[in-house]
């Protein structure tokens, strides 16, 4: 860990909580800062704020009071998940209040290189797999799963030395809030509209996305999903070197799929037959991670070849849980948007059971529907959205619906309603928020209810 003095003696107020908050509290105390926290959750619920007081942090918890920033602060560190609408944060930045999110004070510490990844889908698919190929055949050092993957950066950036590599999946709503962040190589999966309600705008989102390249140089790597015109643009807002990656395009200089074959810069790393997660969007996956990963020049081509023979995935995202009287049950909770559930629905051609519903955003999900028509014969639907996604269904032709209203009763329904050779899918096309706190309570109540729905009907 790099020892800064930037934040020694100043005062810092932390905003918000959970895993991310907690660290950034504890970090800033260590590194001399007069830290106060402030979280909406009351105290006799809050054990993170109870752990925090007892090692000294000022917390203040139930409200977030703003008289409170009347106090002279050098920096606000928010919970990337508060909006900027907020009324504590759009007064803190009329104060002037820098406010940044934790990855950017992880990198102000970290002795090792980044990999950042972003994107709006495959982001979680593509870190685990960078990650694991440098690992698969080095010499020295280590590389670390960061960041949105569930690990908060910052505890990560303060055990991780030169020799090691930090790879670190990061959202729109964490990149938001950077000013420093320059990691070495920086992927861009994809990008289509998603998180609107928290951006307002399609090219906000962009622009918190396209964040983690702006203080790249001439020395660093970007490389890019080069599938449509729109992100091959994005490549002219880098002063990095841009390395491509294709599904589509004979991409010569960087990843791409020929003749069935995964290739990068014209050597052969693995035919597509022989990797293990399903999909044409893994094989995008795939290429943006042997990119990373020989560019990192820590992984040789047996190496990476091995990884993706043999990775199974992650979980939540497409993750298989059982099989059930000759039912394939999938947990796709990391399916917060629309273009996800395409992508679960492309990868698998049918029968499908579909489980959907979740939090409403506001729009609607008439993009289903063709692929609803060509794959789906059965839906259960839940949640906020449950009447919105009703409506495609049944414009899409599928008569065996069913409206419920949690995904605990959804589960039953949904295989009782299977038949054998089916693909019974949770895929819901909307965020958790309505009834769970993550995506992932949400995937492991899904495999909770399907365990115990086949124990009380074995085969």
């Amino acid at each position: 860990m790099k020892k800064i003095e930037t934040y020694r003696n100043k005062k810092v107020l932390v905003m918000g909580l959970a895993k991310s908050g907690a660290n950034a509290a504890r970090l800033l105390q260590q590194l001399g800062a007069f830290v106060t926290v402030t979280d909406i959750k009351p105290f006799d619920q809050n054990p993170a704020a109870q752990a925090l007081l007892d090692e000294g942090v000022r917390v203040i918890t139930g409200e977030q009071p703003l008289a409170l920033l009347d106090e002279d602060f050098a920096l606000m560190v928010k919970n990337p998940g508060i909006p900027y609408d907020n009324p504590f944060v759009d007064k803190a930045e009329k104060r002037g209040i820098p406010i940044i999110t934790e990855p950017e004070l992880a990198y102000e510490i970290s002795a090792a290189p980044w990999v950042t990844i972003t994107g709006t889908n495959g982001k979680t698919t593509t870190t685990t797999l960078i990650a694991e190929m440098l690992n698969a055949d080095r010499a020295q050092g280590k590389a670390y799963l960061a960041g949105n993957i569930g690990i908060p950066a910052s505890a990560v950036a303060e055990k991780v030395t030169p020799a090691d590599t930090m790879v670190v999946e990061m959202s729109s709503f964490q990149l938001a809030g950077t000013t420093q962040l320059h990691p070495h190589i920086a992927v861009l999966t994809n990008i289509y509209s998603a998180h609107l309600d928290y951006h307002k705008t399609r090219a906000n989102y962009i622009n918190a996305k396209m964040k983690m390249v702006a203080n790249q140089t001439a020395d660093d790597y970007f490389v890019v999903n080069w599938d449509r015109d729109e992100w091959q643009q994005l490549a002219q807002r880098t002063k990095a070197q841009v390395v491509p990656f294709s599904r589509q395009n004979l991409t010569h200089d960087g990843a791409y799929l020929e003749d069935g074959t995964l290739y990068f810069q014209g050597t052969p790393i693995i035919k597509a037959d022989d990797i293990r997660i399903p999909g044409a969007h893994n094989i995008e996956n795939a290429l943006a991670a042997i990119a990373a990963a020989k560019l990192a020049g820590q992984a040789d081509n047996a190496a990476i070849a091995h990884v993706l023979k043999t990775f199974p995935g992650v979980k939540h995202r497409m993750q298989y849980v059982e099989t059930w009287q000759g039912r394939k049950i999938y947990n796709d909770s990391k399916a917060t948007n629309i273009v996800s559930t395409e992508v679960a629905l492309r990868s698998f051609p049918g029968p499908v059971v579909l489980i959907g519903g979740g939090l409403d955003r506001g729009f609607t999900f008439e993009k289903l529907i063709p692929l609803l028509k060509d794959h789906v014969h059965t839906m259960v639907v839940y949640g906020q959205t449950k009447q919105l996604m009703a409506d495609v269904a049944k414009k899409a032709g599928i008569t065996d619906l069913h409206i419920v209203d949690t995904l605990d009763d959804a589960v039953p329904v949904a295989l009782r309603e299977s038949r054998p050779g089916d693909v019974v899918i949770l895929s819901p096309a909307a965020a958790s928020w309505d009834q769970f706190h993550t995506f992932e309570e949400r995937g492991d109540r899904f495999i909770a209810d399907v365990n115990q729905f086949i124990k009380e009907n074995p085969a």
